[in-house]
């Protein structure tokens, strides 16, 4: 079998590898008489698969804005006691991933400023800008401050929070926002609001989803519409790429910042959304159950059961079964309540491995030729590791099949995947990849097939994480990477650039 190049000490060859991850969930709402915080509560909840590493919500009663955040998942950040303290009429909310800033506190958002006439401003992103340095030297030219004063904060979240409270002293929020979006490259959806408005935009690409949703007695923006759903909001439209949304008392006004491109991204559909979710019209869900029946049309292979790496792997999983007609069956049983923890698992129980997370049905595995599906391959420790244990449980074939082309592209738009150099699709042939999770026949779902299955246009989907052809172009000398922003202030403002590696890389990198 093939070493894998990012096996290490704290991450051996079995141990399972972090799913590619989304950096953040954003939600907000405008609603007299409702309980703002509440709703934002369970809006978060709903979008707590977008980020993990902390949670906030802040809310305004037209006079002031209250903000509380902290790290972990919403449910250990809110209790009772905090969402009754947290009264008002306007709330947003965030989840956060770390993709630009370290996973420190001080980066947890919604993020806080008070703008030169005394008004608050309280802000929420997601996605992730690819001119980082350029709005950092526009903020020093500016006079202000690169982060949050002794917070600490290092993320290109708070540098667009603070040019934005900066320009809004002469000429308000709104006016503000229209003259800097235009400005930001990259991906981002952004809910902020001062004291008596909610405002919403999405980047002219809308590379990331971003709704709007109607109360009785308000509205409602989300990442996704499973967020809608769950605080019973009906879904009224997508926010538009290039589009900027004002709500308060005299209604929803909408402008134009930009022209809309739309390349959303394919992924979302993939892995990162919600299944209950719908995007550009699509069924999330649908489309992976779409994508299963191409994959079993594009790689059939003899066997005698279908089985889903669960959860993200069943809809592709039942569309490869319907597909096939092979039966479908359950052979794995995924620990509900392995998630992200802050407890670090001693080497005993790290060895273990995948078992942390799943564990197989032996009497339904043994002694058949199994067709394995997954959603994707970034570094190919879990499926290697996935696929010794169907072995030792008495499978006699492993086939794998999965949901997505092969991953040999970083992400610079928001999607924190491996850096370029671990991706274990990048420079191997499909053999090659196979001979390495030790799998008996491996194959993907080709990109026209994904993109048939999504029901868009190619011209309006990005897959550069597949194609390696970035819509949004990225700055030719722009330093790139998560902690960019720290490197850049260890550096006395310039970072110092290591061999190009990726989004992924725990340094910052120039462009590939």
């Amino acid at each position: 079998m093939v070493s894998d190049p990012s096996a290490s000490p704290d991450r051996p060859e079995d141990q399972p590898e972090p799913e590619p991850r989304e950096e953040c969930g954003v939600f907000g709402v405008w609603a007299p008489g409702e309980e703002v915080a509440k709703l934002t509560y369970y809006g978060l909840y709903a979008l707590q698969h977008r980020g993990q590493e902390a949670a906030g919500i802040s809310v305004s009663d037209g006079s002031q804005i209250v903000v509380f955040k902290d790290l972990g998942l919403v449910s250990q950040v809110f209790d009772e006691q905090v969402l009754q303290s947290l009264q008002g009429h306007i709330a947003v909310g965030h989840c956060r991933y770390s993709t630009t800033g370290a996973t420190i506190w001080e980066n947890a958002q919604p993020i806080f400023r008070t703008t030169d006439t005394g008004s608050g401003l309280s802000f929420a992103h997601n996605g992730n800008l690819v001119n980082t340095a350029e709005l950092r030297d526009r903020t020093v030219a500016a006079g202000l401050k690169p982060h949050a004063g002794l917070t600490g904060s290092s993320s290109d979240s708070d540098l667009v929070c603070g040019l934005l409270a900066a320009n809004a002293a002469d000429k308000g929020i709104e006016a503000a926002a229209l003259e800097l979006l235009p400005t930001l490259k990259g991906a981002f959806c952004l809910v902020f609001a001062d004291e008596n408005t909610l405002y919403a935009a999405r980047d002219p690409h809308g590379v990331h989803p971003l709704v709007l949703g109607r109360l009785e007695r308000g509205w409602v923006v989300a990442s996704e519409t499973a967020a809608l759903d769950i605080c019973g909001a009906s879904f009224v439209r997508e926010v538009e790429p290039g589009e900027l949304i004002a709500i308060d008392a005299e209604g929803l006004r909408s402008s134009r910042f930009a022209n809309p491109e739309p390349k959303g991204c394919v992924f979302e559909y993939v892995y990162l959304a919600r299944p209950d979710t719908s995007i550009a019209g699509r069924s999330v869900h649908a489309t992976r159950v779409e994508i299963g029946r191409k994959l079993a049309a594009e790689h059939p292979v003899d066997a005698d059961l279908v089985m889903p790496v669960p959860e993200s792997g069943t809809p592709a999983a039942i569309g490869y079964a319907q597909g096939s007609g092979l039966p479908y069956g359950t052979g794995l049983v995924k620990n509900a309540y392995v998630g992200r923890t802050f407890i670090q698992p001693s080497q005993t129980i790290r060895q273990l491995g995948i078992r942390l997370k799943l564990n197989p049905l032996r009497d339904v595995i043994r002694g058949k030729r199994l067709v394995v599906v997954d959603d994707s391959i970034v570094r190919g420790n879990t499926q290697r590791a996935l696929v010794r244990m169907l072995r030792e449980a008495g499978a006699l074939e492993v086939h794998v099949r999965i949901a997505s082309p092969p991953v040999r592209w970083p992400c610079f738009y928001g999607i924190d995947f491996a850096s370029r150099a671990e991706l274990v699709a990048n420079g191997v042939d499909l053999d090659g990849i196979r001979r390495s999770i030790g799998a008996d026949s491996l194959g993907y779902i080709s990109l026209d097939g994904l993109v048939a299955a999504s029901e868009q246009p190619k011209s309006r989907l990005c897959t550069a994480c597949f194609s390696g052809e970035y819509p949004i172009p990225l700055p030719e000398d722009a330093l790139i990477g998560k902690h960019l922003l720290e490197s850049m202030d260890a550096a006395g403002g310039a970072a110092t650039p290591v061999s190009a590696a990726g989004y992924g890389a725990e340094d910052a990198v120039r462009r590939p």
